[in-house]
């Protein structure tokens, strides 16, 4: 689904380059996760159909299994839970608590791919962390590491150090927010191990509310993470993957730029698409993503 009906009656108040995000009342909004596919920051022309539905599910499916762990800002995510005007949205809709978010994406990383490979060619470092010398393309590394990012209106995301989030946010809540990703980034990573699959990295975002630091947006879906096959892994080489690593590694085979707009994706790479997002959450979530769908639209 391309275009998507949006809710009557709900203002629009932005839209990613993924999600449309609508105001529901003053404690709550509209999240919705559309078929848009991005890569190296450019949105493609080329929708790949279920995606939004498998990026709902899998947030859905990690937000209870970490609801221990650290509070989220999900309110609703069943038809009989969204607004009248956003039922035919369920599937891939969720309704959320406002936040004040934080302005860092927060990256954990196992293993040493996509820009820290680059960072640590050049440094031997990630974002300021010194690695041991010698290690491969794709290679576990000897802890996972906290890794933040800016948030890029426009353009990239910058890797920055934790001293610059501590500087920013001050000490105590950088702490917190370090802590937290790694944290769930450990339990998604032993989870997935489980399944067979490798979390090689990810990135979380947090907001406030009354004081607390929230879980929000995204968690460990195919768009925000880094999912192999643990039977493909090997050091030395981009391993095959479960999330868009697919599209990335298309693309670059195709000498585009990186400049809008990208070149049209074939038939079958956006079917293949689909089909590894469609495994990754029957696999993690271990059941059919029809079921899931039937109980969102109940």
């Amino acid at each position: 689904m391309s275009e998507l009906t949006a809710p009557e009656g709900l203002r629009h108040l932005g839209s990613g380059k993924v999600r449309d995000l609508y105001e529901v009342d003053d404690d709550h909004l509209l999240l919705v996760a559309s078929d848009r596919i991005s890569a190296f920051d450019v949105v493609l022309d080329d929708p790949v159909p279920g995606k939004g539905e498998v990026l709902t599910a899998l947030t859905v499916f990690w937000l209870d299994l970490f609801h221990d762990l650290v509070p989220n800002h999900l309110a609703g995510w069943r038809a009989s839970e969204l607004p009248p005007s956003a039922r035919h949205l369920a599937g891939r809709a969720m309704l959320v608590r406002r936040l004040e978010m934080v302005p860092f994406e927060c990256v954990a990383r196992g293993y040493l791919v996509g820009s820290g490979w680059k960072d640590y060619q050049a440094t031997g470092a990630v974002c300021g962390i010194p690695l041991p010398p010698g290690l491969r393309q794709a290679d576990r590394l000897p802890e996972p590491i906290f890794t933040p990012a800016t948030k890029a209106e426009t353009g990239h995301d910058e890797n920055v150090s934790e001293a610059q989030v501590a500087e920013a946010l001050g000490p105590e809540l950088s702490g917190r927010l370090r802590d937290l990703t790694l944290e769930v980034y450990r339990r998604g990573a032993e989870h997935a191990a489980r399944r067979g699959i490798l979390l090689a990295d990810t990135k979380l975002e947090f907001g406030r509310h009354d004081g607390q630091v929230v879980l929000a947006d995204e968690v460990l879906t195919p768009d925000s993470s880094r999912f192999w096959p643990a039977g493909g892994w090997s050091p030395g080489h981009s391993p095959p993957s479960f999330d868009k690593q697919y599209v990335r590694d298309w693309l670059q085979d195709h000498a585009w730029d990186q400049q809008p707009p990208a070149p049209p994706l074939p038939p079958d790479v956006v079917a293949g698409t689909a089909a590894r997002y469609r495994e990754a959450y029957e696999r993690l979530a271990g059941r059919p993503l029809d079921n899931w769908l039937a109980e969102a639209r109940s």
